[in-house]
């Protein structure tokens, strides 16, 4: 037998060769590791241990050898409750001819205290027959302590990012908030300036053309003063008929007077004449629907001139479709074109301004914008736009 404290210690000299040579050279081998290495019977009897394992499990490998390596070191889970031998999954695989690795035990020093460990086992085979099993294990304490710091730090993290969303989730319902007042405000100066501008602008045209007529009937026998009279009328006429759209542009009265049905068929036919293509129009209104009324109505009325004015602008389209379709439950505005299309970088970019405006005033209201591929037309070859709006009429009139 060695006696070199620095060699591992076998319980018999089974392994030995003559000279010692093989024993010798094993020994060198076991001990050039850091992991812990050990070896048992099919009883569970440690036949050898090397000098890293052992000093792991704080014994002197003579005091291991020949004992019960479950009840030695693996007696007890990492809480303290009893580890049941027939539980062990070092002994239950190395006797039924298998194999194991495990990463969520203890193994338990000397002194009592414990250190999480992973280990492995395989089998010894002599003849064909399982003699024992050997079993490697290494203390992973620092790699388990990185691991749950990671762990915290992770869940910090997440704690940090579900405050910082609840931040951001108020600022944006704050920017919504603010975006609707700002439409609201930006929608009752445009309905006050337009009431001004018929009530006071169009008030004086109509005075002053009545005057240049009053003037025309007594300047008859003077046929140049008459010309100017017949000019001035006209252009009068000209500056009511501009000051008639431009009180449109700023408040459709029909809004406010027949409802948002009547305001968008106004729309599809000031759209048709002006750009002068080809429409499919339908609208499905069914007969207990109410169409939405006050700021929702004004909301759904602006996105969707917003659709057609990017058709008209954009799209270079020879057909549109144009669908309205109101239920009890939703209304739904589809403006469909064969045109030129639009890549999503684009729709999605910071500075799509009208986009963004028309998916902010469908938000506020519960509803949403969608924009897509259209099939109209696909012998085109160009991918064309459909845009569709959704909002919940939720089946009752509105508060203005």
């Amino acid at each position: 037998m060695h006696n070199d404290p620095h060699l591992p210690v076998f319980a018999s000299d089974a392994l030995a060769a003559p000279g010692g040579l093989l024993r010798d050279k094993l020994a060198l081998l076991l001990d050039s590791t850091g992991e812990g290495i050990y070896g048992i019977d099919l009883e569970g009897l440690c036949t050898f241990i090397n000098r890293a394992g052992a000093d792991m499990l704080g014994y002197a490998p003579a005091e291991v050898l020949g004992r019960n390596m479950h009840d030695l070191v693996h007696h007890s889970h990492e809480h303290g409750g009893h580890y049941p031998e027939a539980d062990c999954p070092i002994l239950k695989a190395f006797r039924k001819g298998e194999s194991c690795r495990v990463d969520q035990e203890v193994f338990w020093r000397a002194d009592g205290s414990f250190f999480p460990t992973e280990y492995s086992s395989y089998q010894i085979i002599d003849g064909g027959q399982v003699r024992g099993a050997v079993i490697t294990f290494s203390d992973i304490s620092k790699r388990r302590q990185a691991e749950e710091q990671l762990q915290r730090a992770k869940a910090e993290l997440e704690v940090r990012v579900a405050e910082r969303t609840r931040e951001l989730s108020a600022a944006l319902r704050q920017v919504r908030q603010l975006s609707a007042h700002a439409h609201s405000v930006r929608e009752d100066e445009r309905t006050r300036i337009a009431r001004e501008i018929h009530d006071e602008l169009g008030s004086l045209l109509v005075a002053l053309k009545l005057d240049v007529n009053w003037m025309a009937k007594r300047v008859t026998d003077l046929e140049p003063v008459a010309r100017k009279c017949d000019a001035m009328s006209r252009l009068i006429e000209t500056a009511v008929d501009n000051v008639g759209r431009i009180i449109t542009d700023l408040r459709p009265s029909i809004l406010d007077h027949q409802g948002l049905i009547a305001a968008l068929e106004w729309q599809v036919q000031e759209f048709s004449e002006a750009t002068e293509l080809p429409c499919e129009v339908e609208f499905d209104i069914a007969p207990e629907a109410f169409p939405p009324d006050g700021a929702k109505a004004t909301a759904a009325f602006r996105i969707f001139q917003e659709m057609l004015s990017n058709v008209a602008r954009h799209a270079n389209a020879t057909r549109v479709r144009i669908a309205v379709h109101l239920s009890p439950s939703e209304l739904r505005m589809e403006v469909e074109d064969d045109g030129v299309g639009a890549p999503r970088a684009a729709l999605e970019a910071a500075t799509s301004y009208g986009v963004m405006g028309m998916r902010e005033r469908a938000l506020h209201f519960g509803g949403a914008l969608s924009i897509a591929g259209a099939r109209l037309a696909p012998e085109s070859g160009r991918p064309g736009t459909l845009v569709c709006l959704r909002l919940p009429s939720h089946g009752g009139r509105e508060a203005a």
